[in-house]
This record gives structure tokens, sequence and C-alpha cells, in this order.
């Protein structure tokens, strides 16, 4: 890959205004620091993962890194993993999902949210747990001239 460019291309289709189910998806999950939701040490912690990931031999599927925003100043990290990573927290995730696909600022996000909201109504679901899929840096964001972000809600 150009190291200019970092993350794959996106391809919003098989994301926007989708449900489906995971049973038992796999995941490693890492905290990152946060100051007013915005992170401090993103970068850092997914190289850590990345080589993780590589050492086990594994692979993420869909390049899926899902954000938990816990407070203004934590937030987990999910990335999708193929199989069991060593030394890492692995988690499963299982349940009904919802994804809607957004494009534009970061300063969008509230918008963002109070119209993935009003979809999910409109679709008779509730919102259980939200996730945030920034699905490239803002580095290859900048050269695909796109900011694709993703909004994963599980639902009831």
């Amino acid at each position: 890959m150009n190291e200019e460019i970092c993350c794959p291309r996106f391809e919003p289709a098989p994301w926007d205004v989708r449900e489906f189910a995971w049973d038992n998806k796999r995941f490693i999950r890492e905290k990152v620091s946060t100051f007013f939701y915005m992170p401090l040490n993103f970068g850092k912690v997914m190289k850590q993962l990345d080589e993780k990931v590589r050492q086990a031999g594994a692979e993420i599927p869909d390049w899926l890194c899902l954000s938990d925003h816990r407070s203004r100043w934590k937030m987990d990290v999910y990335l999708a993993v193929d199989k069991e990573i060593p030394d890492a927290d692995n988690v499963n995730l299982s349940g009904s999902f919802f994804s809607k696909v957004y494009e534009g600022p970061y300063s969008d996000t509230g918008k963002w949210c109070r119209d993935f909201e009003a979809l999910a109504r409109s679709r008779e679901r509730s919102i259980r747990k939200w996730y945030m899929w920034y699905t490239t840096c803002p580095k290859c964001a900048k050269k695909y001239g796109k900011n694709y972000v993703v909004i994963v809600g599980e639902t009831d």
C-alpha cells in the first residue's frame, strides 16, 4: 500500500442503512484517552493493535474498527479480527445492529447522531449502544476527498 495512504478506500454501500445480526463477532478491545471526545493517543493504540494482529497472522475483516465513546475522557476501540489474538483483550459482540454512513466534517457528528436516532425510530428500533466507525484517518480522508463515518447501533 502507498505509504502516503495508510487506510484502504471505504465502500459505503454495504453499510448504509443496513440491519444485520452478529453472533459472537470477534474483536480486540483497547482503551484510548480522549479530551472532550477528541482522541489523544488513537494512533499509538492502533499501531499496537495492528502489531498484535500481524504477529498473530490474523486479518481485520472490512478494516472494521468501532469506537465506543464512554465519556468525554475515555473511549474503547474494537478492532474486528478473524481469530483470537494472544495478549489482547478478545471480546465478542452479538445481537441486532443497524448502521448508516455519513460523510463530512467531524463537527457534523451531533447532526448525524440526531438523524441516526430518528431513522432508527422510524424503523421501530431503539438504540441500546452506539458505536462510531471512523473509516479512514484524516490524512487518507483528505487524499480520497471523502470523510466517511459509520454509526453502528446495537438495537432492541
